[in-house]
């Protein structure tokens, strides 16, 4: 059954639009969705080319909304709430997927307990194959953490999780997408170091992260127990893995996330 929520968004960048795509898939009318972004030409592609709403202010989304994605940048929240609080009402769920901002950051402003889930989505989401990870604030109801969880599937997999977790997650599937697009840009420029040309070697190298993590996740494999399928004694593969492991590989991943994961906690903190 699609979901049968009027939803509207405050912001409408990247993410916004994975999330508009994502749930006129899942059967949304285009009538249920409304739009608050700033940029004249943004607001227009989205109002045509997905056949939605756009509101003149963020006040009309409130009024015209019972979910509400705050999509906008971290630093712009401070400019948004004030104009909000005095028509905002229990019956309105806020879902937050702005970066480091807590639940209770969100909460603080208004006089009214309102209801508050919050999401650490990641890029993937814009082919509707993303990574999130959803937690409820102080005053959510019981049936917002599973709508939040619901919506987000329509992009990609969704994990509810601990909101003291979200750094983390912050730190691995959201700044992830960087790493393995490191990763690929080095697999394939390898490929061009021993002689293939650069369109194949991209093509090989995306092709094979693709597959892999296809089959890690139809698999439901560990890790490790792929790799030995992949590994035979004196091959090429394991000749390869030997140097990733002379180079420190996978402590150097484990590092980036933990960097990452407090990099997260100070932006929270600021």
């Amino acid at each position: 059954m699609p979901l049968s929520n009027k939803f509207g968004f405050i912001g409408g960048g990247n993410m916004a639009e994975a999330l508009i795509r994502g749930l006129l898939a899942g059967g949304v009318s285009p009538t249920a969705i409304i739009v608050s972004e700033p940029a004249p030409e943004r607001s227009d592609f989205l109002k045509t080319r997905y056949n939605i709403r756009a509101a003149a202010d963020n006040r009309e989304v409130i009024a015209t909304s019972d979910v509400v994605i705050l999509a906008v940048k971290p630093q712009v929240w401070g400019s948004v709430h004030p104009l909000l609080s005095d028509i905002v009402s229990r019956d309105l769920l806020f879902i937050t997927i702005m970066a480091g901002i807590s639940t209770a950051t969100i909460e603080a402003p208004f006089v009214e307990k309102i209801r508050v889930t919050r999401v650490m989505p990641n890029t993937p989401a814009l082919v509707l194959e993303g990574a999130s990870a959803i937690c409820a604030g102080l005053h959510s109801l019981p049936g917002d953490l599973e709508l939040t969880r619901k919506i987000f599937q329509l992009i990609g997999k969704a994990y509810v999780l601990d909101e003291k977790l979200l750094d983390a997650v912050t730190g691995l599937s959201g700044s992830g997408p960087a790493y393995v697009l490191t990763f690929l840009e080095a697999l394939s420029d390898a490929g061009v170091k021993q002689g293939l040309p650069r369109e194949v070697a991209l093509g090989l190298a995306a092709q094979t992260v693709l597959g892999t993590a296809r089959l890690l996740l139809e698999s439901r494999e560990h890790p490790a127990l792929l790799r030995e399928k992949v590994t035979s004694p004196g091959g090429t593969t394991i000749a390869g893995l030997h140097v990733l492991e002379q180079r420190g590989f996978r402590g150097t991943v484990m590092d980036a996330v933990e960097a990452a994961t407090l990099r997260s906690r100070e932006l929270g903190k600021q």
